[in-house]
C-alpha cells in the first residue's frame, strides 16, 4: 500500500499488541469522557471503556486500523444504550410487578396495563433513530442539543426524528 508520499507502507493491524496499546493510549481518555457524558457515572464509564476495548481485541482481525476509533465509540454507545434499556425493563418490572396493594379498581389496573403494553409496543415499533431520540429526550431528559452532540447529528435532525416519532406515536395510541 502506498502512503500519500508514494512510498510503500505497511498496514497497521489492530491485533498487534503495540498497535492496540497505541489505540488505547490515544482514545481511552476521550472514550471515557464520551461514556461519562452519556452516563454521568464514573464507574459505569470505566466499564464501558474496558468492554469496548475488549470487544475490539476480540474482533481485532475484522477491524481496519483507520476505523478503530469509530468502532470503539460505536461499541461504547451501543453498550450504554443496552444498559439503559435493561435498567428500564427492570424499573418497569418493579413498578408494575411490585404493586402489592392498591386503591385502584381492577378495571383501571387492567386498562393501565393495556395502555402501557400499547405504549411500549408503539415505542418499540419506532425506527431506531426516532426511538433513540424519543427516549433520550423524554426518559433521560436530554436537550435536543445534548442529543445532537451524543449522536453526532444536527439539532435539526434531532427535531425531525422527534417530530416523526411523536407523529407515529399519536397515530398508534392517540394524543398522550
Amino acid at each position: 500500500m502506498r502512503n500519500n508520499k508514494g512510498f510503500m507502507s505497511e498496514k497497521k493491524s489492530v491485533c498487534e499488541s503495540n498497535v492496540f496499546e497505541e489505540l488505547y493510549s490515544e482514545h481511552a481518555k476521550s472514550l471515557y469522557n464520551f461514556a461519562f457524558y452519556k452516563s454521568g457515572n464514573s464507574a459505569q464509564s470505566e466499564d464501558l471503556v474496558q468492554e469496548a476495548f475488549i470487544k475490539m481485541w476480540n474482533n481485532c482481525a475484522k477491524i481496519i486500523f483507520e476505523k478503530a476509533k469509530s468502532f470503539l465509540f460505536t461499541v461504547a454507545n451501543n453498550l450504554f444504550l443496552n444498559q439503559v434499556a435493561h435498567k428500564k425493563v427492570v424499573l418497569n418490572y418493579n413498578l408494575i410487578g411490585g404493586k402489592e396493594s392498591t386503591n385502584e379498581s381492577p378495571e383501571f389496573l387492567m386498562e393501565e396495563k393495556e395502555f402501557m403494553d400499547k405504549l411500549q409496543k408503539a415505542i418499540a415499533d419506532l425506527k431506531e433513530g426516532q426511538r433513540e431520540v424519543f427516549l433520550l429526550s423524554r426518559i433521560d431528559k436530554k436537550t435536543y442539543k445534548e442529543i445532537a452532540e451524543m449522536l453526532s447529528i444536527s439539532v435539526k435532525a434531532v427535531e425531525k426524528r422527534m417530530h416523526l416519532a411523536l407523529k407515529q406515536l399519536r397515530e398508534k395510541i392517540g394524543n398522550i
